[in-house]
């Protein structure tokens, strides 16, 4: 059995719900599977004096996992005050009107098709609700709308897709891009040494301990995958499907619909630098 304290991050063991910081408490969707990990992490976060919360990412449209996010709230002695979204995938977004409904909020989100009220996302926003002091910061790449959000108070950034807690995320090309996915990378990793950032919250999987390590892994694993994918079509490896098999030939195959789309991006990404 591996340590986790050996794997990237520090991925803190037990339950993944529950509470993880003084402020921020997790309750995972019953949505498991090889691109969701354990489940979509909603999370929950308040000052500990407040009756009012935020809550991110609601997740799927379960219907039970809505009421039970509502319930979590409830039992805390509060109510949701705002919805916040990381950024558009089903898996964080698809519950965001039902809840709505349940809560009475509105849910702002960096793309304007989400959003339900006038009030968007923008990096650089902050936001306040029950006094929670919550920064937004812009971390495109997995996806064009990507957020994540910086909780000053206890030291921690909420990542959605950005940084998971087990494993590497795609980049959803084309969407999504790589360039910009890297750029977003350095953005995390400057904050864990500019603005007190030790902790991930991850949209999947368990809470990583070790920030600035967790993101230099990522951007480790990005440098190795992308030379990977250099040498493949230097070798004559062509097509995305063909790169794939060769570079990711130690990947369960269900996941390869997923890596595709990063090679994809990888491949862009490699075009775009040629021509410059």
């Amino acid at each position: 059995m591996t340590n986790a304290a050996t794997l990237p991050g520090q991925p803190r063991g037990g339950a993944i719900g529950g509470p993880a910081t003084a402020r921020a408490h997790c309750v995972l969707a019953p949505n498991p599977s090889a691109m969701t990990l354990d489940g979509t992490n909603t999370w929950i976060v308040a000052e500990p004096d407040s009756d009012l919360a935020v809550v991110i990412d609601p997740g799927p449209l379960h219907e039970g996992h809505l009421a039970n996010v509502v319930a979590t709230v409830e039992q805390a002695g509060r109510r949701v005050g705002l919805t916040l979204l990381t950024h558009g995938h089903a898996d964080h977004a698809e519950g965001a009107s039902r809840f709505a409904e349940l809560t009475g909020t509105r849910v702002r989100a960096l793309d304007p098709a989400l959003r339900l009220g006038d009030e968007g996302l923008a990096g650089g926003d902050v936001v306040t609700t029950g006094g929670l002091e919550l920064r937004v910061v812009p971390t495109p790449g997995h996806t064009s709308d990507s957020l994540s959000f910086h909780l000053p108070a206890d030291g921690v950034v909420l990542t959605g897709d950005t940084v998971l807690g087990r494993g590497t995320t795609m980049v959803a090309h084309p969407d999504g891009r790589l360039g910009e996915y890297l750029d977003s990378l350095r953005r995390l990793r400057s904050m864990t040494v500019d603005d007190g950032v030790h902790t991930v919250l991850p949209g999947h999987g368990p809470v990583l301990a070790d920030a600035r390590g967790a993101i230099e892994y990522y951007l480790a694993h990005r440098a190795s995958r992308l030379a990977q994918v250099e040498t493949a079509i230097e070798n004559g490896y062509r097509t995305a499907p063909e790169v794939v098999a060769h570079v990711y030939a130690d990947v369960d195959r269900s996941l390869w619909p997923a890596a595709e789309l990063s090679v994809r991006a990888q491949l862009e990404y490699l075009g775009e630098r040629d021509l410059t």
